[in-house]
């Protein structure tokens, strides 16, 4: 896999704590669905192939490839050598040489744009979703928000109330991605940091069923989309952890 910067679709977005975030363009780009499609392997290509429209096929396999080539450039190994398991939850791991591997990463994409959120070991998730003016806003509250996040919702309009509905979905996507347990832990049933939800980019997150361990938690959100990325704030290191 060249390793040329020459033709990429993604790029280093920012780097929080430990983790690099890398954006991927996922607009519609003939070479570059090309190349990605040659990156993939035989059973990557009969995944893509399975969707049938032409927008998922396509963030698929522009996704897929770029996050072959980050962790292939991060574990110095060949394509070839790198190949994917999947956890109790689903959650995919990194294996190379058959051989599972510490490094940690979570993908997202949402219309045009995907997120890349890579690590050398620890929990973490990464969600984007490009912001779309919805008339039913309303009735999704009750899935997502919690009681503090509902009340300062409704007291927003316009713009604001979609900006405020789609930060919150993405940083609480982000921490359930990070935490690895699937659809089991519920949005509504905790709440964004107080100091995040008034405007503060980065946070600490500890779940009320899981106090445990604490999570940093950063707005990574653009004039284009709203994105966050979460992090387990004390990793144990001999802990193996994925997308």
């Amino acid at each position: 896999m060249c390793s040329s910067a020459v033709g990429r679709w993604w790029r280093p977005f920012g780097i929080v704590g430990e983790a690099t975030v890398f954006h991927v363009d996922l607009a519609p780009h003939a070479a570059h669905e090309a190349r990605a499609s040659e990156w993939l392997n035989a059973e990557e290509r009969v995944r893509s192939d399975r969707y049938l429209h032409a927008g998922s096929r396509r963030r698929f396999t522009l996704c897929r490839a770029a996050l072959r080539a980050v962790l292939c450039s991060r574990l110095a190994c060949s394509g070839q050598q790198l190949t994917f398991g999947t956890s109790s939850y689903g959650k995919p791991f990194a294996r190379v040489d058959e051989m599972p591997n510490r490094i940690s990463f979570n993908v997202s994409h949402g219309g045009s744009h995907g997120l890349i959120a890579v690590a050398p070991h620890g929990r973490l998730g990464v969600d984007i979703e490009e912001r779309s003016t919805r008339d039913d806003l309303s009735s999704l509250t009750d899935a997502v928000l919690g009681p503090s996040e509902e009340r300062e919702f409704a007291l927003l309009r316009g713009y604001r109330r979609t900006h405020f509905f789609f930060r919150m979905w993405t940083l609480k996507e982000a921490l359930i991605k990070a935490l690895g347990v699937g659809f089991s832990q519920d949005p509504a049933k905790f709440e964004v940091p107080l100091a995040v939800r008034r405007g503060a980019k980065t946070g600490m997150h500890r779940f009320p069923n899981l106090p445990q361990t604490e999570w940093r938690v950063d707005d990574l959100g653009t004039g284009d989309f709203a994105a966050a990325v979460a992090i387990e704030a004390s990793p144990r290191r001999s802990q193996m952890s994925s997308e």
